[in-house]
């Protein structure tokens, strides 16, 4: 907490401190809107090639951006300034596993590093595309779930339809997909006796997120 306040005094990226560094105790309700497509690509031997994900922001996000990046004024951002906020976005996101969630058979997948994230600045939003790849071959077997949410509640990752979560490849031919998207009422009501204030203070992220979050199930 005192690093973020220290580098925010000092001004540096607004970028990094909206994604990563402010302090998110008992928020419970998100500042940053996310409009998200997801499509997870299989490899010719059944395992997961790649996990596909475009990012378009809000409008109040994107334009803090514009007041920390662009340099011209001119409501734009030229292809220098697009590069720096895809490699802030890159480093900054890292320690929250760029919001990706992926369980196979109930146990935990993680992610490496995108080799790059692309920043385009189009009709008023910021859009972020990358890819991101297991740091294990994981194979297509049994319950493979794939989440894209933030686990302290800060950023909303939106997925508009059902078709936002996609899936390609020869593995995905044996395969039964569905997504769920669980009633955020519902929930609160089934967990009434378990979501207290302490529960939404945790700085490390609640479970409530994965409780309310859209996934996609993939069942081979």
């Amino acid at each position: 907490m005192e690093l973020g306040i220290a580098r925010m005094k000092r001004k540096t990226s607004l970028l990094v401190a909206m994604l990563s560094l402010l302090p998110v105790p008992a928020l419970a309700h998100p500042h940053i809107f996310i409009d998200a497509k997801f499509e997870v690509v299989s490899a010719p031997d059944g395992s997961i090639s790649e996990l596909r994900n475009v990012w378009s922001f809000d409008e109040v996000f994107t334009s803090s951006v514009l007041m920390d990046y662009g340099k011209s004024g001119d409501q734009a951002l030229s292809a220098t300034e697009l590069k720096a906020v895809g490699k802030t976005v890159r480093d900054s996101l890292a320690q929250y596993d760029y919001y990706t969630n992926v369980t196979s058979n109930g146990k935990a997948v993680p992610m490496a590093k995108p080799d790059a994230i692309q920043a385009d600045y189009k009709d008023g939003s910021l859009t972020l595309t990358f890819s991101l790849k297991p740091e294990q071959k994981t194979f297509l077997k049994g319950t493979t779930i794939f989440g894209i949410y933030d686990k302290t509640l800060y950023t909303a990752v939106d997925f508009a339809t059902d078709n936002d979560l996609s899936t390609s490849g020869p593995a995905f031919g044996r395969c039964k997909r569905k997504v769920i998207r669980p009633n955020p009422k519902e929930v609160m009501a089934e967990n009434q006796a378990a979501l207290t204030s302490m529960f939404f203070s945790d700085p490390k992220g609640t479970d409530y997120s994965l409780l309310v979050a859209t996934r996609l199930e993939v069942q081979c």
